[in-house]
């Protein structure tokens, strides 16, 4: 969606910019609101009916991205309003997560049935004939769906010899594999936080840009302008993901010229992922659970826990690769401050956890460091370095592809035990996730590892990504033919 909602990743580059900017030249952020006006100059609008609904929603973005409350439009509050707790150097996250901008959102339609022109009011009247609650007539021009009656089964659509009958969905609905959007009382969407896996599907299916999450990228810096102590870990999906002539390398020197200490490959953690699943799932399938899921991606982990807790516990209990990452940093640097860098807007609510968050302090996506490189001027494709990045094996490289975290497992367990037959299935949307889990409880997946990633492909084309998956797939595999080591097992055994 990325390379055709071109305006919407412009506006969102522009205020995590701004953002960024306002950090580094340690900015007032009292003005937020003549930041809208930067953003957004001149009188004619741009993208909606008023230049000035264009910079309320810009504001709304630009709170969003310090981490504050996104206000209703029904209700008074000031622009500063809750500054003052989220101004300073220290992670912070006012739940919920992923929030919709009212006045953003054009309350589209629900998932409706509906006739186009390609109707030819045919003789037979199928249509008709198949609904069974009498919805479709038969008027002046065309074949006509009474929505009041419509029990959206779908017959009348696939009955018609000229597919003129349709299924229109709302874009944010549709893309949620766990049914978490619904309509307030103006129709406009509404996220059912209790059932939200915080995906981020939603935010990158909306073509107003009504949906976002938070962000951490103001307090990131002014911890980077305080402390000395600071390293980032870098999801393996980075590939790619700053232009196609741009280098691993220099994107992590980039990432060093922005103040921190260090940046590693979390394909560092991803290999120690690989070697505790591998144990775990010799040791515990069908022993003592009858199938394993992966523990990488923190949606597919929360949909089991909420959808599936009875099955909860076949999740493996290993750390996720941005947790084993963390924590051999601080094993050799117990003051470290660790940012996770990543595709993943899910890992900012991983973070939180109490298991979790005395390792990883900020989590950012690719696209709020992309901003944070154009706020200090930092082109990537002129920086001079010859220093090779060398963290991980070929198959932790693998973890940012779907299929890619089950491979290596697989390949594992075999190299320990060759005889063993390990059968796996992957899903790479929470649709396929719940499917597959559906199947998994009814025991038809006993003996399986399950691989369960919440984005179609894998993390290459998670929410906070910046490049199309093709591009990215391409650069992780010539990323990979370049490690040192093929396999964990050969770099830590």
């Amino acid at each position: 969606m990325r390379e055709s909602y071109v305006d919407l990743v412009n506006i969102r580059r522009q205020v995590f910019a701004k953002i960024a900017q306002i950090a580094f030249e340690e900015g007032s952020l009292s003005d937020l609101e003549r930041a809208s006006f930067e953003i957004l100059p001149g009188e004619v609008a741009r993208y909606r009916d008023s230049i000035f609904r264009e910079r309320a929603i810009v504001v709304e973005r630009l709170r969003l991205s310090l981490g504050l409350e996104v206000r209703r439009p029904s209700e008074y509050h000031l622009v500063s309003d809750g500054l003052s707790e989220i101004d300073g150097d220290e992670a912070r996250l006012i739940l919920p997560l992923i929030n919709v901008i009212t006045h953003a959102c054009e309350a589209c339609p629900t998932k409706a049935y509906l006739v186009t022109d390609n109707c030819r009011k045919c003789l037979a009247h199928p249509c008709t004939n198949v609904c069974p609650v009498n919805a479709v007539s038969i008027e002046k021009n065309q074949a006509v769906i009474d929505q009041d009656k419509c029990i959206k089964c779908g017959r009348c659509k696939t009955t018609c010899p000229y597919n003129a009958i349709v299924l229109f969905e709302r874009p944010c609905a549709e893309a949620c594999g766990v049914n978490a959007i619904g309509s307030d009382e103006l129709g406009r969407a509404e996220i059912d936080q209790d059932k939200c896996v915080a995906c981020g599907r939603c935010i990158v299916f909306c073509p107003f840009g009504a949906i976002s999450d938070k962000a951490q990228i103001y307090q990131l810096i002014k911890a980077l302008k305080s402390r000395k102590n600071m390293y980032a870990i870098v999801a393996p999906s980075f590939l790619g993901q700053f232009g196609p002539l741009v280098t691993p390398e220099q994107i992590f020197e980039g990432i060093r010229q922005l103040g921190f200490i260090d940046a590693v490959e979390v394909g560092l953690g991803a290999d120690l992922t690989t070697l505790h699943e591998s144990e775990e799932f010799i040791r515990r399938v069908p022993e003592e659970i009858p199938f394993m899921g992966t523990s990488c991606c923190n949606s597919w982990t929360l949909m089991v826990e909420k959808m599936f807790p009875e099955q909860f516990d076949y999740i493996s209990d290993s750390a996720s690769p941005m947790v084993y990452t963390a924590q051999s940093i601080k094993a050799k640097d117990p003051d470290a401050i660790i940012t996770f860098i990543g595709p993943c807007i899910s890992k900012k609510l991983e973070a939180l956890r109490e298991d979790v968050k005395d390792y990883v302090h900020f989590v950012i996506t690719f696209e709020e460091l992309m901003g944070m490189f154009v706020a200090k001027g930092i082109e990537l494709g002129e920086i001079e370095i010859d220093q090779e990045i060398e963290d991980s094996s070929s198959l932790g490289r693998g973890y940012a592809v779907a299929g890619g975290v089950a491979e290596a497992v697989r390949q594992t367990v075999l190299a320990l035990e060759p005889d063993r037959e390990i059968p796996i299935e992957g899903a790479s949307t929470l649709h396929d996730c719940v499917r597959i889990m559906t199947l998994a409880k009814a025991g038809r997946r006993d003996g399986y590892l399950l691989e369960g990633m919440a984005c179609p492909g894998g993390c290459i084309a998670g929410p906070g990504t910046l490049a199309s998956v093709t591009r990215v797939r391409r650069a992780i595999n010539d990323f990979k033919n370049k490690a040192t080591h093929a396999t964990p097992l050969e770099k830590y055994r």
